[in-house]
């Protein structure tokens, strides 16, 4: 097992395999209880060391840590030294004579969650570095996709949207082709990072085109607040070209299904009758975040045991 999750391109297909199977497990364990509490972790300590503001994230590691007993600090940029200037290592080194078992990060700058797992003992989960990676999201995508269409070996998967600026997408595309999916990114020439061509995942521009052929629908946010030109002409020609409305949801296999990283900006990227309709599963990805991020505090801080115990 690995001793951080810091990348998706760090896990083999074993690796996130197990994390997946740890995760059904302990989803089982905890059906049966009726305090939804295992005593797995009790006695570490889990840190929420976040310097973007984050609700579902933030909120589905605290819960993760809580299930599992474990002791948990949430630390915010904000009202902190941070705001007085430390340095991420002065944290670091703060948080090392806590005693902190485990440190789960969010940060703007890509690369920070590498650097901090130079400087403390505790493992390091990345929970987004800037437009780097968010890998516990995309295995909970993987997760919702495997739970819903019974695979992900040759599962084709469209990831729509601001590739550009998404961690998500870039984690996505790295995992799922590691477990046998097939990704194709959908998206304005404008909001492609450079270098796509060499990512494990077809490019295509025409969106209607894509749908017929897609299992698995996976809309991005368009995070404005990390653009600082024009990407496109205007919302509502982003909305015609790369929303996804009753009329493009009509397009897609009968059993196909649509996913949103959250948060979703309504009639923009996603009608709300696609987002709340059956073959949704954006709720489900919330749920399944906590189980997933269970089973990736588990199998570091524990080691591998049967879950449950």
């Amino acid at each position: 097992m690995i001793t951080h999750l810091l990348s998706a391109a760090d896990l083999d297909r074993d690796t996130a395999t197990l994390l997946l199977d740890t995760a059904r497990q302990l989803g089982a364990a905890l059906s049966g209880r009726e305090v939804k509490k295992l005593p797995t972790l009790r006695g570490r300590t889990v840190v929420n060391l976040f310097y973007e503001d984050s609700t579902r994230t933030r909120v589905s590691f605290e819960a993760a840590a809580k299930r599992l007993s474990a002791d948990v600090v949430n630390f915010s940029a904000k009202g902190s030294s941070v705001s007085k200037g430390e340095s991420l290592k002065d944290t670091a080194w703060t948080l090392q004579a806590m005693g902190a078992d485990a440190v789960v990060i969010r940060h703007p700058a890509s690369g920070a969650a590498h650097r901090l797992a130079q400087w403390v003992d505790g493992h390091v989960l990345n929970a987004g570095d800037g437009t780097h990676e968010h890998p516990t999201q995309a295995l909970l995508d993987a997760y919702t996709m495997r739970e819903r269409m019974g695979r992900l070996e040759g599962l084709r998967v469209a990831i729509v949207g601001d590739v550009l600026h998404s961690r998500v997408a870039r984690s996505n595309v790295l995992l799922l082709n590691t477990l046998g999916a097939e990704v194709t990114l959908v998206a304005p020439p404008t909001l492609l990072p450079v270098g796509v061509e060499s990512w494990p995942a077809g490019v295509e521009y025409d969106f209607d085109a894509v749908l017929p052929k897609t299992d698995v629908v996976m809309m991005l946010r368009v995070q404005r607040e990390r653009m600082t030109d024009s990407f496109f002409p205007s919302v509502r020609e982003y909305s015609r070209r790369y929303g996804l409305d009753v009329r493009r949801a009509g397009l897609l296999p009968d059993d196909a299904l649509v996913m949103h990283p959250g948060p979703m900006v309504r009639g923009m990227e996603i009608a709300p009758e696609v987002a709340d309709s059956p073959r949704s599963a954006i709720v489900e990805q919330v749920a399944n975040g906590v189980l997933v991020r269970m089973a990736a505090l588990y199998l570091l801080l524990s080691g591998e045991k049967g879950a449950g115990e």
